[in-house]
């Protein structure tokens, strides 16, 4: 019992390592116009595709090679910790949503974020 955990805690750290060095390329998503966002899926189901989409910015993301390698290894570090454990789930597809620059009133620059669930535009994923 207590190697399983033990098996469970590195493979969840693994992930948090391999979802902060995504959040570190991915940085602040500062825009100035739609046209600066994209969407790129993280992690994995155990059925296949991303377990969600995060928004980022080519304004801030001057290194696109570096995210998508560090996508990758955040799903291939995901669907390890869904095999080691044998991991099972609904089949779902998570759609990418899309991503737009989101401006405060108040504020010349504004912030890379996800759509709305149905709202219309797709994103242009890293892949």
């Amino acid at each position: 019992m207590r190697l399983a955990l033990a098996l469970v805690l590195a493979a969840l750290t693994q992930v948090a390592c391999a979802s902060a060095s995504v959040d570190e390329l991915i940085g602040d998503a500062a825009c100035s116009s739609d046209a600066e966002c994209r969407t790129v899926g993280v992690g994995a189901l155990a059925c296949g595709g991303p377990q969600a989409w995060r928004a980022w910015s080519i304004r801030r993301t001057t290194d696109e090679a570096a995210l998508e390698r560090a996508v990758q290894q955040q799903r291939q570090e995901r669907e390890q910790a869904i095999a080691k454990r044998g991991e099972m789930s609904i089949c779902r597809v998570v759609p990418d949503p899309g991503a737009h620059c989101a401006k405060p009133a108040d504020a010349g620059a504004g912030r890379c974020v996800l759509r709305a669930a149905g709202a219309p535009g797709g994103g242009a994923a890293v892949r």
